[in-house]
């Protein structure tokens, strides 16, 4: 029997189940959660999610509770162990990523340096 793979980036269960109701409310069946990294920020780099019907060659494709989230190659390296999650709180609600390569983030997660 072979060990599963561990996959290079999760999808925290809140995550999807909200991702799951967006695209319900896009009534778009084909809609994907794609999180990609860009630079800026106050801190280097920032997250960025958006949805995507396609997926492009070079990307990690990763299914949760029957959710597809997609991350570019570039994008990977730097989101490699981390969680894509979702929070609601007093501060909105928002996706975010735990991730494990940061060494500082600013204060409201959305970007980081390494």
């Amino acid at each position: 029997m072979s060990e599963a793979v561990p996959l290079p980036i999760q999808m925290s269960d809140a995550a999807a189940n909200k991702v799951k109701a967006l695209i319900a409310e896009e009534e778009n069946p084909d809609l994907k959660l794609r999180v990609y990294i860009t630079g800026g920020g106050c801190s280097g780099f920032q997250y960025g999610f958006t949805f995507d019907e396609k997926s492009n060659d070079g990307d990690t494709v990763i299914e949760k509770n029957g959710i597809i989230m997609v991350v570019d190659a570039m994008s990977l390296q730097y989101l490699v162990g981390g969680t894509v999650d979702y929070i609601e709180g007093l501060e909105g609600s928002r996706f975010l990523v735990t991730n494990p390569n940061a060494t500082s983030t600013c204060g409201c997660g959305s970007s980081f340096s390494i």
